[in-house]
């Protein structure tokens, strides 16, 4: 059995994924979600490990997303691994390894890579969801606001996550692998928004905001830290941050999917 943690952009298609190549499946949330034929639901809060052993009960593989750095991590793969999980497939961050100035990430992996005895990490850069966060803006002003509107950067799409993580967890090859997972080509929110008018056939205004605009909006979803992370990476980033990483091709077996893809797929949501 596969224990999936999260049922949101990345553990939604996952799921469908194991269901679809046979696999049983146990979904992890706070709160019950509906889920593809084939699989089940299990509540539990990451913060709260031992509480999490029923849902892990019969588990042999896990795709573990503990984006908190609150979260007992440590604790949390000791109760899998008593459980009887042997792989545990680990979503990270890009940040890891292209600032070095994250010691919870760090941490995290340092754990995995000790504990389990098979896993595999997984570490995207800047989702292609993220968009979604202009989404209302777009569909009440054919408006996009947001910094840095000259910076590009390669998104990843959160299906290509989710197809990476079902690889790692069903094939042996990606065994004791980092992977860096980003998009294939490098693109400013300028060319974001382009794209986006484009799936629309209207005009969208692109209205760039500055670090304070930007870091009061982002504010309201997001700790001030990770915004002023998320912030610095948007507007200061690294070579290897604004560069296609090679390593989302091995993870997949192919190509990763364009802007332009996860935009055709995702229209509705700005129309």
């Amino acid at each position: 059995m596969i224990v999936v943690t999260g049922t949101g952009n990345i553990g939604r298609p996952l799921i469908e994924s194991l269901v679809a190549a046979g696999q049983e499946v146990t979904a992890v949330s706070r709160r019950p979600t509906t889920l593809p034929d084939g699989a089940r639901h299990a509540s539990g809060d990451l913060a709260d490990p031992a509480g999490l052993a029923p849902a892990l009960e019969g588990a042999d593989r896990m795709f573990l997303m503990a984006p908190d750095p609150t979260l007992p991590v440590a604790e949390l793969v000791r109760t899998a691994r008593s459980a009887g999980v042997e792989r545990i497939v680990l979503l990270s961050s890009q940040r890891a390894t292209s600032r070095g100035d994250d010691p919870f990430l760090a941490g995290l992996e340092r754990t995995v890579t000790t504990e389990a005895p098979e896993w595999t990490v997984l570490r995207p850069g800047g989702f292609a969801s993220n968009a979604l966060l202009w989404a209302e803006s777009v569909r009440s002003a054919r408006t996009v606001r947001a910094p840095f509107g000259d910076v590009p950067l390669p998104p990843i799409d959160p299906a290509d996550i989710a197809a990476a993580a079902a690889a790692a967890l069903l094939e042996d090859a990606h065994l004791g692998r980092h992977y860096t997972l980003n998009g294939p080509e490098a693109l400013t929110p300028r060319a974001q928004t382009a794209a986006i008018a484009a799936a629309l056939g209207e005009e969208v205004r692109f209205v760039e905001q500055s670090r304070e605009e930007a870091f009061a909006e982002l504010s309201q979803f997001w700790p001030p830290a990770v915004v002023d992370r998320t912030l610095d990476a948007l507007g200061t980033p690294t070579e290897d941050e604004r560069t296609p990483s090679p390593d989302t091709a091995l993870a997949l077996g192919r190509s990763p999917r364009t802007f332009d893809d996860w935009v055709a797929r995702h229209v509705g949501a700005f129309s």
